[in-house]
């Protein structure tokens, strides 16, 4: 089959879709220029991430396409349902990234605890002329270990982040749409392994009320999952991370929720205003900030790349 993938692929991916005898292409093509690109081409298969839309003027504009792929997992820039409808396969890569996910989560909630999201800032300017004003104003920093986190989505990155909870030491909630009880597993570097049972709940009130830390690791929502309703039933120095999309967290609530000492600190990997966030947010000394790097990492490129190239060589076969 001929690919074009457009927002790029790990040499890994393009090595086994080589392997599996497939034809790839790696232009960078602009948005506008896509469809008459894949047409002449005759592109059967398109691959992307989150910078390439795929909406129904471009499914329809293309009829060549048989296959959409999007390295990683939310895929709210593809008209699913649609492409699907049209007879086009959609696949993605649920749990290659999840891994990278999680770790930023915790990457920036250390930060968080210690300060260093703001003394990585202080250090550069005031380090050498107020070094021991700045350790004071730092020295109310906390430890993970005993703490009370609350997951809310309990998918591939959700159970990532409880694993990582539970070898820190914190106690874990999960908040599901449906209460259920699942099983994860925790595998260490010498072959051994500890299982826990995880019971999830479906009361956000219940949920939230005595949390120290909370992550948000949902798909994209049609309103916020948290805003000033849920900001009132979380106690007082709460430290928040989104590494979900943008939208999920109302981020004019959050700042109030900051000047008002509801939250301690927050950290946002995704915005609202993706690429341009909020001059507020960006400057707010509370908040810990990355653009959108959850799952940005060598080894999670290589297993979305791999995982892409895996699906569609069997799918290739069908249309054989």
């Amino acid at each position: 089959m001929k690919i074009l993938a457009n927002d790029g692929i790990s040499k890994a991916g393009k090595k086994a879709l080589e392997e599996g005898g497939q034809e790839l292409l790696e232009n960078k093509i602009p948005q506008e220029e896509l469809a008459d690109f894949i047409n002449q081409n005759n592109v059967e298969v398109l691959l992307v991430r989150s910078a390439t839309k795929v909406r129904q003027d471009l499914i329809d504009a293309c009829p060549s396409l048989k296959i959409i792929g999007r390295g990683g997992v939310g895929m709210d820039n593809i008209d699913v349902e649609y492409a699907r409808g049209k007879g086009i396969k959609v696949i993605n890569t649920p749990s290659a990234s999840s891994r990278s996910v999680a770790e930023m989560v915790f990457a920036h909630f250390l930060s968080l605890a210690r300060f260093l999201h703001e003394s990585n800032r202080m250090m550069p300017l005031e380090g050498e002329s107020k070094f021991n004003d700045l350790k004071k104003s730092y020295s109310k920093a906390v430890e993970l270990s005993g703490k009370t986190l609350g997951v809310i989505g309990f998918g591939g990155i959700g159970k990532e982040v409880v694993k990582m909870a539970i070898a820190f030491g914190m106690q874990v909630k999960v908040l599901t749409t449906k209460a259920r009880t699942e099983s994860i597993s925790l595998k260490f570097f010498d072959g051994q392994r500890v299982d826990f049972q995880i019971e999830t709940t479906d009361n956000m009130e219940e949920f939230l009320k005595d949390l120290d830390f909370l992550t948000i690791n949902t798909p994209k929502t049609d309103g916020y999952l948290i805003d000033n309703e849920q900001f009132k039933m979380m106690k007082d120095g709460i430290f928040i991370v989104n590494t979900a999309r943008g939208g999920v967290i109302n981020e004019k609530s959050l700042i109030d929720a900051i000047e008002a000492g509801k939250v301690a600190g927050a950290a946002l990997d995704v915005f609202e205003e993706e690429p341009t966030p909020a001059l507020s947010l960006l400057m707010n000394p509370a908040l810990s900030l990355s653009p959108h790097l959850g799952g940005n990492t060598v080894d999670a490129q290589e297993k979305i790349g791999t995982e892409l190239a895996e699906q569609i060589i069997e799918l290739s076969k069908s249309y054989k």
